[in-house]
């Protein structure tokens, strides 16, 4: 399948004392661009996330986010834990003789202080099994996400190759025709323009200029780089890098096509090759 940079997902998963939250979202980059926004208490299961993150996307700027809910106690009275107010008002102490001019703890630094209510404090190693599979389960939805966003990518990037192929197959058979007309045409100019230059002279400098402009090739190019677009859009995977080098080829074809055409059929054409080729450029930039 072709998978979208763009993608999002959130799972939450009741523990002891809670709930874990886990989100998921991503967007455009050119490598991939882990960031995580962990709360301080499980901040060791970030190395495991990012590895388990890691083996399943290759491109993306993407955010992690790891919260723990504490379960709703409001309908119970709260104590403060004794013991740890007692440390705490040692510790501030301590502190604050060997560094005199160290502010002291407030009342809301105390109240904000883990543990301070009583709770358990979070045992990580048993909840770093239930945080990676909980990832893992955001990571099903978040690229279950991004296949369907691509998947609409990719019907653009089709229906805009079909027409690109389709202006390379109207061109093409009258190319011959519109050139031989040119040379003519030019042939006849310099004969008009070069009177003492014989007939056989003239139509060796033309044939020589008609090699010059001839742009089989670059329609014959742009045909193989279309059909290699279509083969990669069906093998799927992460190939916006190889899609993004395919425009680039489309686009360097194109442009030659329109410095080399001296014909107005064939510039327009150009044109509109140019057209296509960015409008699908623009959707490539979206895909792995």
């Amino acid at each position: 399948m072709i998978y979208s940079m763009t993608g999002y997902a959130a799972r939450t998963r009741g523990v002891k004392g809670g709930a874990l939250y886990l989100e998921l979202k991503s967007v455009n980059s050119r490598y991939l661009d882990c960031q995580f926004r962990i709360c301080d208490a499980l901040r060791n299961v970030e190395p495991a996330l990012r590895e388990l993150i890691s083996a399943r996307l290759s491109r993306g700027k993407l955010e992690c986010r790891l919260n723990f809910v504490p379960a709703d106690s409001s309908a119970q009275p709260q104590r403060l834990n004794a013991d740890l107010l007692s440390r705490l008002q040692c510790f501030d102490a301590e502190v604050r003789r060997v560094m005199p001019l160290a502010a002291a703890l407030t009342v809301n630094d105390v109240l904000h202080w883990p543990g301070i209510f009583g709770d358990d404090a979070l045992d990580v190693d048993a909840l770093s099994p239930t945080c990676l599979a909980l990832a893992s389960e955001a990571l099903d939805d978040f690229t279950a996400s991004r296949a369907r966003e691509g998947e609409k990518l990719a019907e653009v990037i089709r229906e805009k190759l079909a027409r690109t192929r389709a202006l390379v197959c109207e061109v093409g058979p009258r190319i011959p025709a519109a050139q031989a007309a040119f040379n003519e045409k030019l042939r006849q100019r310099l004969l008009e323009a070069v009177e003492t230059a014989g007939d056989e002279r003239i139509r060796q400098e033309v044939a020589v200029f008609a090699a010059r402009i001839d742009v089989a090739e670059e329609l014959a190019r742009l045909s193989t780089h279309l059909d290699e677009v279509e083969r990669v859009l069906k093998t799927g995977g992460a190939s916006g890098k190889r899609l993004d080098f395919l425009m680039q080829e489309l686009n360097r074809e194109a442009n030659t096509l329109a410095s080399k055409s001296l014909v107005s059929e064939i510039s327009q054409t150009a044109i509109e090759f140019k057209l296509l080729i960015e409008q699908m450029r623009e959707q490539v930039q979206n895909l792995e």
